[in-house]
């Protein structure tokens, strides 16, 4: 089948830049520069179809301007330096290392004023996965709707409590005009990219770009994902006590009652301090720790969900029924579908780290 001759649309690509510092994931950075690099050209190639063109330009943007090494020791050659004051289409901030309590407050100062410039004078600002933290430090996610990576909700609580934090969904826009968008998880760079080759070229080509490199829309969100019980750094010796308490007794119908006797204070008064320490109530905690054991119970077995509802206290399966898919966002059913092959994968064993 002959070719038609590879040939350049006459519109300019929309310049996109991408930020990295010391902190980006390497994987993340160079990824979203291959795909949207990608867009307009590879499944034209591939397919032998249309004429391939360049809708979007990748670039890399640093506060060095020199080469370094980003997270795992990927080197990183900047195309553009913050300290120019460089325009763009497109500003991306992507994945970082960082810890679950690092804010990035006072750091990378030139680069947050230059996230809030290009804002101003009309970019669309994006952030994949840890990116949001960078981006809620510039002080434009305030007021505003905002995702990342489950692991950061209690960063946004504590540190950016002016972020409405979303710890759901793969993406969230954080205007209606659709110029602030944050997506969530660790491979939620993906939905990124793709949202933005349909918004910037096309969804033909999002479409395209999806079937050269097998990605997926990550509609079922994060919550499967996310840990529902996470360890919370506090001072309060009897709330650590109810925590490490509630761990080995949460099947327990009268758990609550019986951790405020443990606690060795009145009932509302270990509620309120519970809630104080953690973030989140009692009774929330412990349907928390059940939740979390369903799941493990629905990864490793053919149990069925009526037999662990029972085993977990719950006489009202239809009440447990709801309480799992407001939590993970999939039935139990669901989840079983999603998580029971990495099992069959692994010969069936759970190992842990």
């Amino acid at each position: 089948m002959p070719r038609s001759p590879v040939m350049e649309t006459s519109a300019p690509p929309i310049e996109a830049l991408i930020v990295a510092v010391p902190e980006t994931a390497g994987s993340a950075l160079y990824g979203m520069v291959d795909v949207l690099a990608s867009a307009g050209n590879l499944w034209e190639e591939l397919a032998w179809t249309d004429t391939p063109y360049h809708p979007i330009r990748p670039r890399i943007v640093s506060p060095v301007d020199a080469p370094f090494v980003c997270g795992n020791r990927v080197p990183v050659t900047p195309d553009q330096f913050v300290g120019d004051d460089p325009s763009a289409d497109i500003v991306i901030l992507p994945e970082l290392w960082l810890a679950p309590d690092d804010d990035l407050k006072g750091r990378y100062p030139d680069v947050l004023d230059w996230v809030r410039r290009r804002y101003h004078a009309g970019s669309s600002i994006y952030s994949a996965c840890s990116g949001s933290v960078m981006l809620a430090a510039t002080g434009l996610l305030d007021n505003k709707e905002a995702t990342s990576h489950w692991g950061y909700e209690d960063l946004f609580r504590t540190r950016y409590p002016k972020v409405r934090f979303r710890p759901e969904p793969p993406l969230v826009f954080a205007d209606p005009a659709g110029r602030i968008v944050t997506a969530g998880g660790t491979t939620s760079w993906h939905d990124l990219a793709l949202h933005i080759i349909a918004r910037h070229v096309s969804p033909g080509e999002a479409l395209r770009i999806a079937k050269v490199y097998l990605l997926k829309w990550h509609s079922e969100g994060q919550l499967p994902y996310a840990a529902l019980v996470r360890p919370q750094p506090h001072a309060d010796a009897i709330v650590r006590r109810c925590e490490e308490w509630l761990a080995e007794h949460y099947r327990d119908a009268e758990a609550v009652t019986k951790m405020a006797a443990i606690a060795g204070i009145p009932e509302r008064s270990a509620k309120r301090r519970f809630k104080v320490a953690t973030g989140t109530t009692p009774i929330n905690y412990v349907q928390s720790l059940r939740i979390e054991e369903a799941k493990r119970q629905l990864e490793a077995g053919s149990v069925s969900f009526e037999k662990i509802a029972a085993d977990l206290g719950y006489e009202n399966l239809a009440f447990f029924r709801r309480l799992f898919k407001r939590s993970t966002g999939l039935t139990p059913g669901q989840y079983r579908r999603m998580f029971r092959p990495f099992m069959e994968a692994g010969g069936g064993t759970l190992r842990g780290p």
